[in-house]
């Protein structure tokens, strides 16, 4: 029985590869020396150890043990020790005559420099991908603007429609919920027109009081009203000719301003508050809603006329939920812009990326802008971490679970988020290894993780 122990102690140290051997339980019973090295601890000293408490202190991870126990099969995966090193380990079930696995032998290779090659081969990738799409956008005429992000086909289609009508004076209506760009897209719009040169004038149909709205509009004559100045003003429609008038909020109209709207986009003319002579006026229309403007016409609540006057071309923006493939462009676009705003550098913890992906954007781009610039500015270090992120943003997350399933247990309410973060990650990634490294996991994880939530 000596004699046979030496025989495989021998065979298990003359192979080149280096080896640990566990039992069912995951106790190390069989090490090689090399494996040691690899771990930077001395071999003897893992015997005995479980493999489960190892990763528990750090040693590495993840463990092949437990998946070789599962599947009851080869599995091989990449490890990363505490070190940092890249390991790739293989293990392989040593069955018994009943079938029953009684040892685990697992084999591994520090693949360091290469995953490191495989990273930068992956970056690398990644910026030929990134060129091939700016390339794209310059085909479509130079579609891209400060502050639209077009990777996802969704938006990518928008702009390609708002730039091929964008030579046409055409009226357009603009319609998407709030915070998703419609002023970037109608500012878009009149930079790539023949107006271009001419004023873009930005009316907010929302924010003017009703009292006051004809004399922004249309400008008033000297001594028009009381309080109005003795040299009169211009209106904001008169601010606009030669170029475009961008009446944002439009479904905010009352029925008596939406009568002088129309009046206003049929005729091309204008009469001044207290003027007597009615003013031309040449100006290419944007109009822009949050509104169900169709159903408000339905419900009388929205001039019929005015409708189709206004939406000639409508173009619907879709929202940054609808369009998960931007969220991570766009934070890298606007934290680039912040940093140069408040001369700062900083980079994004995994945690915080992670949070920003799974985040519900009810306000849309506007609100990821809000969100990136507090981080920007609270941050006092360089590594933006979850506590410089908005409180609500970290925490309504796990409040919404727990709402909306009572009673789940955490085991539950965890694997619907870990599922939903990877269903956001493959539509934003092409491959498992992109996905493994934005989301601070390894390759073999998110392949059983994607399998494991049924996730295709």
């Amino acid at each position: 029985m000596n004699s046979e122990w030496n025989e495989n102690q021998w065979i298990l140290h003359s192979l080149k590869d280096d080896l640990l051997v566990t039992d069912e339980k995951g106790i190390i019973v069989r090490i090689h020396e090399g494996t040691g090295n690899i771990y930077d601890v001395k071999a003897e000293k893992l015997l005995g150890k479980s493999v489960y408490e190892l990763e528990k202190q750090g040693l590495f991870t993840p463990i092949v043990t437990p998946i070789v126990l599962e599947t009851k099969k080869k599995i091989t995966l990449v490890q990363t020790t505490k070190q940092g090193k890249q390991v790739l380990v293989t293990g392989i079930p040593v069955k018994d005559e009943k079938g029953e696995i009684k040892r685990i032998v697992s084999y591994s290779h520090d693949v360091t420099e290469l995953m490191e090659m495989k990273t930068y081969l992956d970056a690398m990738e990644g910026e030929m991908q990134r060129v091939k799409s700016e390339l794209m956008l310059l085909r479509n005429q130079n579609l891209s603007t400060e502050g639209i992000v077009c990777n996802s086909e969704k938006m990518q289609h928008v702009l390609r429609t708002a730039v091929h009508v964008s030579n046409v004076d055409v009226n357009i209506l603009l319609l998407g919920q709030s915070g998703v760009g419609k002023t970037h897209l109608a500012k878009l719009i009149h930079n790539k027109s023949t107006r271009s040169k001419g004023p873009f004038i930005e009316v907010n149909c929302g924010a003017i009081p009703d009292h006051l709205f004809e004399a922004e509009l249309f400008g008033y004559e000297a001594g028009a009203f009381t309080g109005a100045s003795k040299n009169g003003k211009v209106g904001l429609v008169e601010l606009a000719d030669g170029g475009t008038l961008f009446l944002d909020e439009v479904g905010e109209l009352s029925p008596a301003h939406q009568v002088k709207i129309l009046k206003l986009i049929q005729e091309k003319q204008f009469y001044s508050v207290g003027g007597r002579k009615p003013k031309t006026v040449d100006f290419r229309l944007i109009a822009a809603t949050n509104k169900d403007l169709e159903k408000a016409v339905a419900e009388k609540e929205f001039r019929e006329d005015l409708y189709f006057r206004l939406s000639v071309v409508p173009i619907t923006i879709p929202s940054l939920n609808e369009r998960p493939e931007d969220i991570f462009p766009l934070l890298t676009h606007f934290a680039e812009q912040f940093e140069k705003k408040y001369n700062r550098k900083r980079t994004f913890d995994n945690a915080v990326i992670h949070a920003l992906l799974a985040h519900e954007w009810k306000g849309n781009v506007r609100e990821l802008i809000n969100v990136i610039e507090h981080a920007v500015v609270v941050s006092s270090q360089t590594l933006i971490t979850m506590e410089h992120l908005p409180h609500s943003l970290h925490r309504k997350k796990r409040i919404q679970h727990v709402e909306e399933h009572g009673e789940m247990k955490l085991n539950d309410a965890l694997n619907e988020l870990e599922k939903e973060i990877l269903v956001k990650a493959k539509k934003q990634y092409k491959t498992t290894t992109e996905i493994g490294e934005a989301l601070g996991i390894s390759q073999p994880s998110v392949v059983r993780k994607l399998k494991k939530h049924s996730v295709f």
